[in-house]
């Protein structure tokens, strides 16, 4: 272990060097693969040198013991609380040694869609726009709507978002998969209880050096006007814009600012996380079909909680975790959830490593 961790200190004094080097500056791609690497080695760092400096003062205790009687009873009183301090050390250490997910750190790109279910679909794809809006205000994290699709009584279609804050990625990963909800919608007369369900995607934001889009070559277009709400502005000008990815064909529509290269900047946005994520996954399917064995397959399509309105009752059926704090949850109370989920990816990551 002291050699991983002395390799690992080294790489990390290697990267302080070549970050202030002007001839990497100027290569931004480069520049922002190694910035992104210290930062993700620096909490480290901090606990190994603060190891290591808990030992040798360890060592000059009982040193002490063994050569000093004037100090011998002092430094016997505090040797145990020392040696649990080094205790916790190490255990934050290997903790931190664990794998882990490299885009924990980024910020989200969050995608809801209402599936199946009609305008209830919708509603709930709303409440569960308010639900991580409140999530992450409670975690100090800030959210950009990024393009927003409506209905007439209030619902989404669609929702994107931007959430950025320290470590945004690494727990609402958890939150990608088909949400259901079940309940009496406010439009059934004789009250019957309804199923319908949402789709969640969760991207870890891409940074413009990581995928390369040419424009010229991958890229179509298109400026529109904009319908819907909004003022008498946006029927008038064309401002709505439609980017398709030739090479893929993804289409990314936005529409909700006046600003004809406000909505572009936008789309291109969604477009590198969509097409990170997409890497990404690619990635992983081939590394290892169990990486995501807590989310089944890891298919969005895949059932991954249950929000039942008659019973108060919130399930994610990755874990058989049931919490009756329906409320609670909506209000952006997920920490629980989360946690549930973050330990079990850290026990596997155990089991894998």
């Amino acid at each position: 272990m002291l050699d991983k961790l002395n390799g690992i200190e080294e790489r990390f004094e290697e990267l302080e060097r070549r970050l202030v080097d002007p001839a990497l500056i100027a290569n931004n791609r480069e520049y922002a693969q190694l910035a992104r690497e210290r930062s993700q080695l620096e909490e480290v760092v901090a606990a190994i040198r603060a190891y290591r400096r808990m030992s040798e003062e360890i060592a000059d205790h009982r040193a002490l013991v063994d050569s000093d009687p004037e100090l011998r009873e002092l430094a016997r009183a505090e040797l145990p609380g020392l040696e649990k301090q080094l205790i916790a050390l190490e255990a934050k250490l290997r903790e931190l040694l664990m794998p882990h997910d490299p885009n924990d750190d980024r910020n989200v790109i969050l995608e809801i869609r209402a599936g199946t279910g009609g305008e209830e679909a919708s509603l709930f794809a709303s409440d569960l726009f308010r639900m991580y809006t409140r999530y992450a205000e409670r975690r100090g994290w800030k959210v950009e709507p990024l393009s927003l699709s409506t209905t007439g009584l209030g619902g989404f279609k669609e929702a994107v978002a931007q959430i950025t804050g320290r470590g945004a990625y690494s727990r609402l990963k958890f939150e990608g998969g088909v949400h259901r909800v079940q309940r009496v919608p406010a439009t059934e007369a004789a009250g019957r209880i309804h199923t319908s369900a949402v789709t969640v995607a969760v991207m870890p934001e891409a940074d413009e050096v990581e995928v390369n889009i040419n424009e010229e070559k991958d890229l179509r277009i298109d400026v529109m006007r904009a319908s819907g709400p909004g003022g008498q502005s946006v029927n008038t000008t064309d401002s709505a814009v439609r980017i398709t990815h030739l090479p893929t064909g993804m289409v990314i529509i936005c529409r909700d600012e006046k600003s004809q290269h406000k909505n572009k900047a936008r789309a291109l946005k969604i477009l590198r996380a969509r097409l990170l994520d997409n890497a990404r996954a690619e990635q992983e399917a081939k590394i290892a079909a169990t990486r995501r064995s807590m989310v089944g397959t890891g298919d969005r399509s895949e059932r991954i909680r249950t929000y039942n309105f008659p019973q108060s009752r919130v399930t994610d059926h990755r874990i058989n975790l049931t919490l009756h704090q329906l409320d609670q949850v909506l209000d952006g109370a997920l920490d629980p959830i989360i946690d549930s989920l973050a330990t079990r990816e850290q026990a596997e990551a155990l089991g894998a490593a």
